[in-house]
């Protein structure tokens, strides 16, 4: 289930690389880049949970400027492999106990928050390349995971 898991977090990477490169092409509009800051930013609050530490301390819906989603992306990316690199096969069925931004308390399987995780980043993409089809490119980048899989495969 491990390498699972980190198959879908280097596409999730390469995905978010992939979405940003298209906004740094153009001028993108506000409501895509609100998306890719709260995408990143719900990425490093999901890792806390799963580490059970504190919340950080950043809003849901940050503002950001594109040129720093390209650090944050890479950083997000090596602190998720960094985690799963520490875990064990039955981590993944274990609970992980945390409260949502309202302060409501849940527990959650550790394989049921990466797959939200994955999910909900897949999502927030797909509004990114709609608010920037609204801004008029034409053509929008390959981020379909089939895509992704087939390129590594070669």
């Amino acid at each position: 289930m491990k390498n699972y898991f980190i198959r879908l977090l280097n596409y999730d990477r390469y995905a978010n690389e992939t979405i940003l490169a298209a906004m740094l092409k153009t001028d993108p509009p506000e409501k895509s880049i609100q998306l890719m800051a709260h995408l990143l930013t719900a990425q490093q609050i999901w890792l806390n949970r799963c580490k059970g530490l504190p919340p950080i301390a950043s809003v849901l819906w940050p503002e950001g400027k594109t040129e720093a989603f390209v650090g944050t992306i890479t950083s997000n990316s090596e602190a998720w492999s960094s985690y799963l690199d520490t875990l064990q096969p039955d981590d993944f069925e274990k609970a992980i106990s945390y409260k949502n931004s309202q302060g409501d308390s849940f527990q959650n399987k550790l394989s049921d928050v990466l797959a939200h995780l994955i999910n909900h980043g897949t999502h927030h993409r797909a509004q990114i390349g709609q608010q920037l089809k609204f801004a008029g490119i034409e053509s929008l980048p390959n981020t379909d995971y089939i895509f992704y899989i087939r390129q590594l495969n070669g």
